[in-house]
């Protein structure tokens, strides 16, 4: 069949990056540099602002007040409630770079079908969705406060994790941290276990930082396309059928959210998703239950790459790629439950 018309999301959902750097393009400071007097953060775009272009698929936003900044989250409470405990009780959906937790609904929506009883939350990371960007180094211990904070706001003393991409590289530092606080965790196509070495030395060069800020964003933000970021033309008939337009969302994020590029830059240089595989390791021997599900064709995981730090239960879903939390989940969903109930 025909593949859909695309339009390049640089001209349409947001503006061209080809604007030189200036004072109103924010750059956030890295781990160890100072930064003098704490600035306010970046505020993310109001809810009407995303209801009115994606729609009400998310429950109404709940809002989270830090030190950092302001969070948004989702609850989805269980359905059911009856005598006896459920297995997992509660469960935190952490979302990838560039798409926000709107990204892991349809999974979240997929496994509360067999686990009526079992409370669910998604959030947006900093500088995505509704939440604001902190003037921070966007490094690991950044989001784990987040997380922190969360989990107190929800009076949960213990979670199961679910982790895709940036979250999957997030969560195994977080287990070992807080690894009482943790029950289980499921690595969905994690990043983290990316070398650096795989880049060339440009590439490098904008993952170090020092050089050409407009440079690196544009570089960044095509690295994790694979190319120009583009959308179906047909997106919001799309979305008018209750589907998730990942790209739309992304677009959407550049266009009304003036801290998101930075977020993402950030995350890239200092949130762990290169040459992290001691944290994994150290994670695996914590004996906390894990799994990992990947695409089969997903290129920056695989399946020895986990084994060699020690993450030996292993699903591979068939014909995916890295946004096989999308593409397949019927599968990956089909695949946690079984997961979850071997757990006691």
């Amino acid at each position: 069949m025909p593949r859909p018309k695309t339009e390049n999301i640089y001209t349409s959902l947001c503006p061209p990056f080809t604007m030189s750097l200036s004072s109103k393009e924010l750059v956030l400071p890295r781990p160890g540099q100072a930064s003098g007097a704490k600035k306010q953060p970046v505020t993310g775009p109001p809810e009407p602002a995303f209801t009115n272009t994606f729609g009400t698929l998310l429950p109404p936003a709940n809002y989270l007040q830090t030190t950092n900044g302001k969070a948004a989250y989702y609850d989805l409470p269980p359905s059911v409630f009856d005598a006896g405990s459920a297995i997992p009780e509660r469960v935190l959906l952490i979302h990838g770079v560039q798409t926000p937790a709107l990204g892991l609904l349809p999974l979240a929506r997929a496994l509360q079908a067999p686990f009526p009883k079992t409370h669910f939350v998604l959030f947006d990371h900093w500088g995505h969705g509704l939440s604001d960007t902190p003037i921070a180094p966007h490094e690991p211990s950044l989001f784990h406060g987040l997380i922190d904070a969360l989990l107190d706001q929800l009076d949960w003393p213990t979670v199961h994790l679910i982790g895709y991409s940036f979250g999957g590289a997030l969560s195994p530092a977080y287990v070992v941290s807080r690894s009482t606080r943790v029950q289980s965790f499921t690595l969905i196509a994690p990043a983290g276990l990316m070398q650096l070495s795989w880049l060339n030395a440009e590439e490098q060069g904008h993952v170090r930082g020092g050089g050409d800020e407009t440079a690196a964003r544009k570089w960044v933000h095509r690295w994790l396309e694979g190319g120009e970021l583009v959308v179906p033309n047909d997106w919001e008939e799309r979305v008018e059928k209750g589907q998730v337009v990942a790209p739309a969302l992304r677009g959407w994020q550049l266009r009304e959210h003036g801290g998101h590029s930075a977020s993402v830059l950030g995350i890239i240089r200092d949130g762990g998703i290169f040459d992290n595989h001691d944290t994994f390791a150290k994670a695996a021997l914590t004996g906390i239950p894990s799994l990992a599900v990947l695409g089969e064709l997903d290129d920056i995981v695989s399946p020895e790459a986990l084994k060699d730090v020690g993450i030996t239960n292993v699903v591979v879903v068939p014909e995916a790629g890295h946004g096989v939390v999308r593409e397949s989940v019927p599968e990956v969903a089909a695949v946690i439950t079984g997961f979850w109930k071997q757990l006691k």
